[in-house]
């Protein structure tokens, strides 16, 4: 018999510093929000660095025009009209978010050798490639381009 909710807490991380434009990675809140309370946190801060610098290059050009028109940090970018105030720091938590998930999807396979372990090592992958899809979808929003699906056939 195993008791259910008996786990030692997690224990709190530091947030992760980000390069002064974009807002700091706080650990918790990613565990938190997407429920990776099993995973360790040398393998938890590594992903998030690396999503952190996956997403600060695919957006180092919108980052270089907002400080060329005098904006310091995201905080000081306007919002769109339909937008509400802190939308851009959700949005770019959420592809920093997307892409830690991807990671550790890939990172936390099944090792089994039976087909159940395959199968869902396969739906583990798919989940993945959803969250890499959130990740552009958050990097469009956020630099006002249109979703783009293309599918092959």
């Amino acid at each position: 018999m195993i008791a259910h909710g008996t786990n030692p807490p997690s224990p709190t991380l530091e947030p992760i510093a980000n390069n002064g434009f974009w807002p700091e990675i706080d650990p918790n809140e990613f565990r938190e929000e997407e429920r990776v309370h099993n995973v360790t946190p040398p393998r938890l801060k590594q992903s998030l660095r690396a999503a952190i610098a996956d997403v600060n290059r695919q957006l180092a050009a919108y980052q270089a025009d907002q400080q060329e028109n005098g904006r310091p940090s995201i905080g000081e970018v306007p919002v769109e009209p339909w937008q509400t105030p802190g939308d851009l720091h959700l949005l770019y938590r959420r592809a920093v978010y997307a892409q830690a998930q991807a990671d550790l999807l890939e990172r936390y396979r099944d090792a089994s050798a039976t087909g159940e372990g395959d199968e869902r090592g396969e739906a583990k992958d798919l989940a993945a490639d959803d969250y890499r899809a959130d990740a552009r979808w958050a990097i469009a929003e956020l630099t006002g381009r249109n979703h783009t699906t293309v599918e092959l056939i």
